[in-house]
């Protein structure tokens, strides 16, 4: 799922606020009211809002019926997993993160994504590498 919304953001389509279908408009301002300088994007069918809570970066994805697919929230680097630290110190002596994220889909599950040069990585919820998706 982490890698489905990965690859979404990779090959999104930025779209209009009001090319956005009223169901998923709804089902995002009642989670999110106070969201500020929304930035929509679709693909595949699903739609994907990026904003700002506060100074913390969000976006959520939602498929066309308005359904939530999940969350990604902004982190620091260090709040990472240690083994997610770990593998990309190994593995990728010479990258440093750019950015980090928590992922949440609809059913709770939690994953990480790190943003190296050129590609995302993308960790379970204990740091497991899961894979790595070019961007």
């Amino acid at each position: 799922m982490a890698a489905m919304f990965v690859t979404t953001i990779a090959c999104a389509q930025k779209v209009k606020e009001s090319e956005v279908p009223a169901t998923i408009k709804s089902a995002f301002q009642k989670q999110h009211p106070n969201a500020k300088e929304v930035k929509w994007e679709k693909e595949n069918g699903n739609y994907e809002a990026e904003f700002e809570i506060g100074e913390t970066e969000t976006s959520v994805l939602y498929d066309a019926t308005g359904n939530l697919l999940e969350t990604e929230v902004e982190i620091a680097v260090a709040d990472l997993p240690k083994q997610a630290s770990e593998y990309i110190q190994a593995h990728y002596k010479d990258q440093k993160i750019k950015e980090a994220a928590k992922i949440t889909d609809a059913k709770g599950n939690v994953s990480y994504e790190a943003e190296i040069k050129g590609m995302d990585l993308i960790f379970d919820n204990t740091g497991k590498f899961i894979k790595e998706v070019k961007e």
